[in-house]
């Protein structure tokens, strides 16, 4: 087993920044690919930003230049730096780990189906 906590979620200003960060722990060794996905009330879960073991990366459209995810494999991190925060980016934040997703090699990568998540830190972003 995997778990994950997230943490770095707060309130800001449109404009501004946030870093949130991933703890995982257990059997961290089997995590292949890594991803954080957000939420916003009344709408679906969406991916924002995906990494794998070797650092193949991918972001979604929204986030392009704005977002920065990274992966720390020796302390079991993974990293989500967010710039020039907007509104629309005010949702729950989740991280997420699997073992055996190639996400590089599907049609719909944000939409990978990840085994392992964590509970969410919520970020606000005000106009």
């Amino acid at each position: 087993q995997v778990q994950l906590v997230e943490s770095g979620g707060g309130s800001v200003q449109s404009g501004g920044s946030l870093r949130l960060s991933c703890a995982a722990s257990g059997y961290t060794s089997i995590i292949y690919s890594m991803g954080w996905f957000r939420q916003a009330p009344g709408k679906e879960r969406e991916g924002v930003a995906l990494i794998d073991r070797d650092g193949r990366i991918i972001y979604a459209d929204s986030v392009k230049g704005r977002f920065t995810i990274s992966r720390d494999n020796a302390k079991n991190m993974l990293y989500l730096q967010m710039n020039s925060l907007k509104p629309e980016d005010t949702a729950m934040y989740y991280c997420a780990a699997d073992p055996s997703v190639r996400f590089y090699a599907l049609g719909h990568p944000l939409k990978a189906d990840f085994r392992y998540w964590g509970q969410g830190t919520q970020v606000a972003v005000s106009s």
